[in-house]
């Protein structure tokens, strides 16, 4: 009875040193994907009253972890009996992440912006709203990829490697998140606590709270074109004649492009049929 209990044990933990391994590699292969992502949650989940911060963030880290609870189950199921499926839904997502992209360089570039500061109630609800449906896009993709990675181990491997790797994305992006909209928090408090014999962390301080509108902007352009860019890659690496469309051209213009294209026509579309419903 003994030893027929320390086998198991030893099932146990041979099994979470493969998942260790597989975890770790197919984690590797999302890193790309998950800075596109820290990018764009970063410009969503910014431009709040400061007391809404965390409130706003807190929602959207529920809603992500709801997506990952939606999406693997499904991803497995899709990948052991209707792989072409997964195809499908990436470049439809990736339709809609060209879309938001392209819609924000327009609303840039041809209409005043508001303060973001006053944002009231029913647009923080749709700006959530809005964060939740990206962040869904792009776990599809971080989790196709890692599924990927792990396509040829046991079933049981794949379950605890895919869901590892969709909870700490999660926790590692939304984390880095919360210390960008906190940076002023932070400063504030170093200034505060400084002495007169501590000019360097009181310096530190004034830099934390400076910095915190230039990584703001600066995440905002980032992050609308990692939108773009994240698109752009998806239907290059799913399409097959875009992927070799130009294949002396560096791959990024042929994403950008790709995703400045197809958002272009998505914005048309969408201006087109609003206008129609206005009508009806």
């Amino acid at each position: 009875m003994a030893s027929g209990f320390f086998a198991v044990l030893d099932d146990i933990a041979s099994l979470m040193d493969d998942v260790a391994v597989t975890t770790k590699i197919a984690a590797t292969k999302t890193a790309g994907i998950l800075g596109d992502d820290l990018a764009v949650n970063a410009e969503k989940a910014t431009g709040f009253v400061a007391s809404r911060e965390l409130p706003v963030l807190w929602a959207i880290i529920k809603g992500s972890l709801l997506n990952k609870l939606i999406i693997v189950p499904v991803a497995l199921l899709l990948s052991a009996f209707l792989p072409a499926a997964i195809i499908v839904l990436l470049v439809l997502g990736g339709v809609y992440l060209a879309y938001e992209g392209v819609e924000k360089i327009i609303g840039f570039l041809f209409h005043h912006s508001k303060n973001v500061h006053t944002v009231v109630t029913t647009e923080e609800k749709a700006k959530i709203k809005g964060a939740i449906t990206t962040d869904f896009i792009l776990s599809i993709e971080i989790v196709i990829i890692a599924l990927g990675e792990v396509a040829e181990q046991s079933l049981p491997i794949q379950i605890l490697s895919v869901s590892a790797v969709a909870v700490l994305a999660t926790i590692g992006v939304y984390g880095i998140v919360a210390l960008i909209v906190r940076m002023d928090d932070a400063g504030y408090r170093l200034i505060k606590s400084s002495g007169s014999k501590r000019v360097f962390i009181s310096k530190l301080g004034f830099l934390l709270v400076r910095a915190l509108p230039i990584v703001i902007k600066v995440l905002a352009v980032v992050g609308t074109l990692a939108l773009v860019l994240v698109s752009g890659g998806i239907f290059t690496h799913y399409i097959g004649f875009l992927h070799h469309l130009a294949p002396g051209v560096p791959a990024i213009f042929i994403e950008i492009s790709a995703g400045l294209a197809v958002g272009l026509l998505a914005v048309a579309a969408m201006t087109i049929g609003r206008k129609i419903r206005a009508l009806i």
